[in-house]
């Protein structure tokens, strides 16, 4: 039987609460009327998956949504678009990732994002305190820095290699169902909370558990 040793967090939707709806808006508002074609909760298509999966850089993102757009489109209106995506995110969810940490866990992120999303997470503007967010994880496994995605399954041995972690030890928290089902293929124990929603009690019942 293995204790956990390794919790590992998806960002939108588990570490902060994600409005699809709000980035759509977003994007509308700086010109680009289709952007509902291309976002989604999960996983992007398009231009927007190819910036995702570090096919394409930002700016090559910048120059393909001007052509889509029909008007040349500045960095600033993707980081507007991309970062309409964030809703709302709570300090008691950083304080128990925090706390994880102090109990001796490690504690990392495994996310499909993109340069956009991660020049704010990354700058002293993420928790509100001058704080981002590298301070309250051991390790960042983002997808365009990978170069792939979830829920391919590449992307979650990358960071059971990273961690040196087995998967018994290993218990992955995210809201997509895919993304899920992928991590527990490889043997990674769990959970899937909605959007927002506190998982808190859920990962504290899963942590008593031997497995």
């Amino acid at each position: 039987m293995s204790k956990i040793k390794n919790i590992v967090f998806d960002l939108g939707g588990i570490v902060f609460e994600i409005d699809k709806n709000r980035a759509i808006e977003h994007f509308n508002e700086v010109g680009f009327a289709d952007a509902k074609s291309y976002l989604d909760a999960f996983t992007q298509v398009g231009i927007f998956g190819q910036l995702e999966s570090g096919q394409i850089t930002a700016e090559d993102f910048r120059r393909e949504l001007s052509k889509l757009a029909g008007k040349e489109m500045t960095l600033d209106d993707c980081y507007y678009g991309w970062t309409g995506y964030y809703k709302c995110m709570h300090q008691y969810i950083l304080d128990e990732i925090q706390d994880l940490r102090k109990q001796g866990y490690r504690v990392s992120l495994l996310s499909n994002t993109n340069p956009y999303m991660m020049q704010w997470a990354r700058s002293n503007d993420f928790d509100g305190n001058g704080n981002p967010v590298d301070h309250y994880f051991d390790h960042l496994y983002l997808s365009y820095e990978c170069k792939v995605m979830k829920p391919d399954a590449r992307i979650f041995e990358m960071m059971l290699e990273g961690e040196n972690a087995k998967p018994e030890e290993t218990i992955f928290i995210d809201d997509s169902p895919h993304n899920v089902e992928a991590a527990a293929a490889l043997g990674i124990h769990t959970l899937q909370p909605g959007n927002g929603e506190d998982w808190r009690e859920m990962l504290r019942e899963a942590l008593k558990k031997e497995y």
